[in-house]
């Protein structure tokens, strides 16, 4: 049920549309289930007894044998629609590929050598090497029917090809070799990635694919969330995308790389308080998603739209970012549940730095899973920063049977995550929170002023997060005479 729900979560509304059409052409009677599990479990994310709702009776077992059916009809209806709907270059690439070898086992050498040499070009065009290998492979077996094809430049083309893709293979190993390191929690990420990109032979500054400089910069991003050291990474995501730029001709032909890679410059600089050059490549980037059609402005509108609100936020602009969230069409975009969930966290509060605590309470109120499952779809972050939120409205709206049950829970949750990361700041912000909920007369003493100065003063001020000092600028409104909103304007100017 799980797994269909989220496959039908990939699908586009044309595609649900699609498929339905599908099913119907292919079922032979007319009692069939299929499309109504399908519009069930497309309309409902719970569904309690599934087989009742279906057959009207207890049919555990013709439940089960229908679910398999559906699932397996998803797998084959989105496998055949990539196949169908593929205009991508590597298909048309390979079909001529293909189409070269069946002319040259039909001896129509003329005709199957031109066509390989459109494949090479192509191939060529998109840094396409893996097939290029098999191009260059077609070619020297019948190069000696050729005798304006020069065998020893074949060759020399043919390893330089193994080279490229070699070093493709590497960064492959590179990536996955990250992925490891960062899920075993380690630090000094800046230094781990410069050195293991060393060891697979990889530099930044040459000889790297749009799609591989892609992938470096993905994986920077990912390191850069979870260190939350943006400040530090900032200069190696500067030189990535340098060498990214240079490849202007291949742009429009990687649309997808491009869009994502200006997501994550832009990101990178919003992290570092650079909010207007985040907001130049934040309008590169929708320059970008309203080409060919605007092939890819669904697939990033909502990441988007976060990082413009956020760089709205906070340089003054409040209002016209909450307008903006206020007014996004969730429906339309429920199957980027991730973006969907950073958009509602950011809503939520940006309300609370406006005092609206109700609104914000409003939209907490619709988070009713588990962290498991948050976990899940948004990430360990995500869901601490979701329940840092959720004691501070509380606290704001006086929930008294709630704060010190949330403050237990968050602790014993994710006490022994936050000590095993260092993440002490975070357990000494909520030491203080409470401490001030308890007695919120202590704010005006001079010890607890100290403590939270020195909880939100750290000698390298510049490099903090941005999100950190939001919350830290609510403890330190509470021991001056000024608003939340002001108080973290100062604090990040």
């Amino acid at each position: 049920m799980n797994t269909i729900s989220s496959i039908i979560q990939t699908l586009s509304d044309e595609e649900k549309r699609s498929f339905i059409v599908s099913q119907r052409q292919k079922n032979k009677r007319g009692d069939t289930k299929n499309i109504q599990l399908f519009k069930l479990l497309d309309t409902t994310d719970h569904v309690l007894n599934p087989d009742v709702l279906l057959y009207g009776k207890p049919s555990k077992g013709a439940f089960h044998a229908l679910s398999k059916r559906v699932h397996d009809s998803l797998i084959d209806f989105i496998a055949s629609k990539s196949f169908e709907g593929e205009t991508s270059e590597e298909m048309e690439i390979l079909k001529l590929l293909l189409a070269s070898r069946i002319f040259f086992e039909q001896k129509q050498y003329k005709i199957a050598f031109k066509t390989i040499l459109k494949a090479e070009q192509k191939a060529k065009t998109y840094d396409l090497f893996s097939i290029l290998n098999e191009i260059y492979y077609t070619k020297i077996q019948y190069g000696h029917l050729n005798n304006k094809i020069s065998l020893d430049e074949l060759i020399s083309d043919f390893r330089n090809n193994k080279e490229a893709l070699q070093q493709e293979e590497n960064l492959n190993l590179f990536y996955a070799t990250i992925q490891n390191k960062l899920m075993q929690q380690k630090k000094d990420f800046v230094g781990i990635i410069k050195k293991t990109l060393s060891s697979f032979g990889i530099s930044v500054t040459k000889g790297l694919t749009f799609r591989s400089l892609f992938k470096i910069l993905e994986i920077t991003n990912t390191t850069a969330q979870v260190t939350r050291d943006y400040y530090t990474i900032l200069p190696f995501v500067e030189e990535a995308y340098s060498q990214i730029d240079a490849k202007e001709n291949l742009m429009d032909k990687q649309l997808f790389y491009h869009i994502q890679i200006l997501y994550y410059v832009a990101n990178a600089y919003f992290r570092n308080r650079n909010f207007k050059t985040s907001m130049q490549y934040l309008s590169l980037m929708k320059d970008q998603m309203l080409k060919h059609q605007q092939k890819y402005n669904k697939r990033f509108f909502p990441q988007y739209t976060l990082l413009q609100t956020l760089n709205l936020n906070y340089t003054g602009n409040a209002h016209k970012a909450i307008a903006i969230l206020e007014s996004f069409d969730n429906i339309k975009y429920k199957d980027q549940v991730t973006s969907i969930l950073d958009l509602k966290l950011g809503l939520i509060v940006c309300y609370i730095q406006q005092s609206q605590f109700r609104n914000a309470f409003m939209i907490l109120t619709n988070f009713y899973h588990s962290d498991h499952w948050y976990i899940e779809k948004a990430g360990m972050l995500w869901v601490i920063k979701k329940n840092l939120v959720e004691i501070i409205l509380h606290i704001e709206l006086d929930h008294m049977d709630l704060v010190e049950s949330r403050v237990n829970s968050f602790r014993k949750k994710h006490g022994g995550y936050l000590k095993d990361n260092q993440e002490i700041r975070i357990l000494t912000f909520l030491k203080l929170t409470l401490a001030y909920y308890r007695k919120p007369e202590i704010a005006t003493t001079k010890e607890f002023k100290t403590k939270v100065y020195d909880l939100a003063n750290i000698p390298k001020a510049k490099q903090d997060d941005i999100f950190e000092i939001s919350f830290y600028a609510w403890l330190k409104c509470k021991t001056q005479d000024m608003g939340l909103y002001e108080t973290i304007l100062k604090l990040i100017s």
